[in-house]
């Protein structure tokens, strides 16, 4: 690997035994439009991987075989293998695609255990770093016991085929009972500037030495608007989307970052943009917008 050509913000953290960059990548955007399909620039999406991974260092890619579906995942494939030993690759279970782009549940053990197989293949890993059962729907979290779905993936583990495990669209409640099965390294919800409803969640978890990865970091397909955002970005001659990302690293030493592009300029933004120096006052004004 290259020396990274620019300083990733935030150190790194460590899942279970797996040191990762606090700033990673989230490589659902690399597929077609509303994570259907091919992408528009196949090459562009290949230059994306590679660029984040072997010239800026970053050690920590989220995917799921569902984002295209099989999109991403060919497509990390392609770019990286064979992977360097410093990168690990964090995926997801628990929801596939039907043909109108909705995103179905599939939480049934054959349906987990086929899931995570066909992430093995599609990776052409022997083994999946973290594995995140995702739960709710495409409304939220929903309440529920996840007991069967995450033993399966207990099961699997012992098997050998997951090291780590995680859930996504979780309730606290779903998280407390997750760790009365097995031990969990990271959550993965909902959460940016203006969405603040795991704060106690996130402070916990910390305490806990357990990862929390926002996803829709600056508001997913409705972006954060704020006019406090946006003076303070315009106070540090920043834009908004990375004085958000630069809180957010601010927020809690837990919190590991996975902001999607398939731009390589705007990976690079992103980069220096979480990399933000903020003030007293500037935390002061944000942290106001989300409460």
């Amino acid at each position: 690997m290259s020396t990274p050509s620019l300083s990733l913000p935030g150190g790194t953290w460590t899942l279970g035994d797996l040191t990762v960059t606090r700033f990673g990548y989230g490589a659902m955007q690399l597929a077609g439009p509303w994570v259907m399909g091919p992408p528009t620039d196949r090459e562009g999406a290949l230059a994306v991987l590679r660029e984040a991974v072997v010239d800026l260092g970053i050690t920590h890619i989220d995917t799921s075989d569902a984002y295209g579906p099989r999109v991403t995942n060919e497509l990390i494939r392609e770019a990286l293998h064979p992977y360097p030993e410093s990168l690990h690759i964090v995926t997801k279970v628990g929801a596939t695609r039907d043909e109108q782009g909705g995103w179905p549940t599939a939480r049934r053990p054959e349906d987990l255990r086929r899931q995570v197989h066909d992430n093995l293949t599609s990776l052409r890993l022997d083994v999946l770093d973290l594995v995140n059962l995702r739960l709710g729907n495409a409304e939220g979290p929903q309440p529920g016991s996840l007991a069967e779905a995450f033993e399966t993936l207990v099961e699997l583990q012992q098997q050998g085929l997951i090291r780590h495990l995680g859930v996504s669209n979780a309730t606290e409640e779903q998280v407390t009972e997750a760790q009365s099965i097995a031990p969990i390294v990271c959550v993965q919800n909902m959460y940016n500037l203006a969405h603040r409803h795991d704060d106690k969640l996130i402070d916990r978890l910390a305490t806990e030495g357990v990862a929390y990865v926002p996803f829709f970091p600056l508001g997913g397909f409705t972006p954060l608007q704020s006019s406090e955002l946006s003076a303070v970005a315009a106070r540090l001659k920043a834009t908004p989307m990375s004085v958000a990302l630069a809180w957010l690293l601010r927020r809690s030493r837990n919190i590991l970052l996975i902001p999607g592009t398939s731009s390589t300029a705007h990976l690079r933004e992103n980069i220096t943009g979480a990399g933000l120096s903020l003030s007293h006052e500037d935390l002061t004004e944000l942290d106001d917008i989300g409460r």
